[in-house]
């Protein structure tokens, strides 16, 4: 039988660093709008598998919404579905998820770091980043899921690069080098502040 521990007492805040305390609800809106946000990528994830499933089954409408999709302006567009055509907008759906795992992780974690705790602890689908999420740790995160998410937009630059010209192609590499860096960066002011923290304890 698990102990049972009595209630901490909660303590009393005077008003103004109550005030100024209870002002971290004023998130509260902003997380739940990106909620809607999360929504809307979700409803354009289906129209655009839709369109790719229309288009692979003969679909002329849902063809030229994909063409129109992939067409680099000023490029010339292509007159059907190739592997090509196909692998642009599968990493468009890629693009797209991983845009809402980064969605996820800013609200859940978000939330939980700056607002209110959510006690999912012993919850089956708690997320296993949660269980030791902090500022230091989301913004770690945050910065990975960038990078994923600017390597899958190098990606379909490098496979359609015939249609861009040299310098969109080095300055996307640079953009992309540049999150790198910073990531790395991150993780590196993190590590020496956790080490600086650890040093002091003991």
């Amino acid at each position: 039988m698990a102990q049972q521990f009595p209630d901490t007492p909660q303590k009393k805040l005077a008003p103004l660093p109550g005030l100024i305390f209870a002002s971290r609800w004023l998130q509260l809106p902003l997380y739940l709008g990106l909620i809607l946000a999360q929504c809307v990528y979700v409803f354009h994830f289906w129209v655009e598998l839709k369109d790719l499933i229309g288009a692979a089954m003969g679909n002329a409408d849902s063809l030229k919404h994909i063409l129109d999709a992939v067409t680099v302006m000023g490029a010339e567009r292509p007159t059907k579905l190739t592997e090509t055509t196909i692998m642009l907008v599968v990493l468009g759906l890629i693009d797209v998820v991983m845009i809402s795992n980064l969605l996820i992780m800013v609200i859940v974690g978000g939330y939980e770091t700056f607002v209110s705790r959510m006690h999912l602890e012993g919850h089956p689908d708690q997320p296993e980043w949660l269980s030791h999420v902090n500022a230091s740790v989301l913004k770690t995160k945050l910065a990975m899921a960038i990078i994923g998410i600017s390597s899958i937009h190098l990606l379909k630059t490098f496979i359609n690069a015939a249609n861009y010209d040299e310098k969109t192609l080095l300055f996307q590499t640079v953009i992309h080098c540049a999150f790198l860096l910073s990531a790395l960066a991150i993780a590196y002011t993190d590590r020496i502040v956790m080490t600086t923290h650890q040093s002091k304890q003991h």
